[in-house]
């Protein structure tokens, strides 16, 4: 079995550790006997999502974001017919952001890529913590560091988690990030995923199984230090 992971302009779009991110993808596949390649595409490349497996869209200052946005527009087609075919994504924070409809700043709006139906607006203030979620897709929570301004409403979509600590998608909801699909957005960062091993292996599972087209059943790992690092997060926040 392979897998191939599609970083997107981790040139521009790598501020909250997102090769963090990938390296731990990698890592768990390849303990796990399963062949990984990581494919980074700079403004330039042509992107060609048949070819991938799990594609990173990582998150970025608003300026950096505006940059890359114009590029996105052009793929955008081809990117939607990916998410439709249920392609597997994982968006962070500026790259969540992206996923919706537009992102309105004092700059200006910035149009999205209209991917999953949410819409994100600059709030005021920023939104600075640790955050911890429950998450119906895990027994485990999921935990992460928050720095955002945007206030992203995910309409009737599912969202990733409700908070337990933190701010969320907007300080109000009660609610953090979105899945759609085999697509989860989410503003926790880092990385998010070293000290989430289950969300890590959700985007694994479901990308082999999209690829080879049968349910799959990844082999247990140790994941002692993982689940230590996710439980001081928790009882810290939670519990203490």
């Amino acid at each position: 079995m392979k897998i191939t992971i599609g970083h997107l302009y981790p040139d521009l779009l790598n501020l909250y550790g997102d090769r963090g991110n990938i390296q731990c993808l990698m890592k768990r596949c390849q303990w796990r006997g399963i062949e990984a390649e990581t494919i980074p595409f700079e403004l330039d490349d042509k992107i060609d999502f048949s070819k991938l497996d799990i594609v990173l869209l990582g998150g970025g200052s608003d300026r950096e974001q505006m940059i890359v946005c114009e590029k996105l527009q052009k793929i955008q087609p081809d990117f939607k017919a990916y998410v439709e075919d249920n392609g597997v994504v994982i968006a962070i924070c500026g790259g969540y952001q992206l996923l919706g409809k537009y992102y309105k700043t004092d700059q200006g709006n910035m149009k999205g890529l209209d991917l999953v139906d949410l819409y994100t607006e600059q709030g005021e203030g920023r939104l600075i913590q640790n955050i911890v979620l429950q998450s119906e897709l895990f027994d485990m929570p999921i935990v992460g560091f928050e720095n955002h301004g945007g206030r992203t409403c995910i309409n009737n979509n599912k969202p990733l988690g409700k908070v337990l600590y933190g701010a969320g998608n907007d300080g109000k909801s009660g609610y953090e990030g979105v899945v759609y699909k085999n697509v989860i957005g989410t503003y926790l960062h880092g990385p998010l995923l070293p000290k989430n091993p289950q969300l890590a292996d959700w985007l694994i599972q479901h990308a082999l199984e999209r690829k080879y087209g049968k349910e799959t059943e990844l082999t247990p790992l140790d994941d002692s230090q993982e689940k230590e690092a996710n439980d001081y997060i928790y009882y810290r926040f939670v519990r203490g």
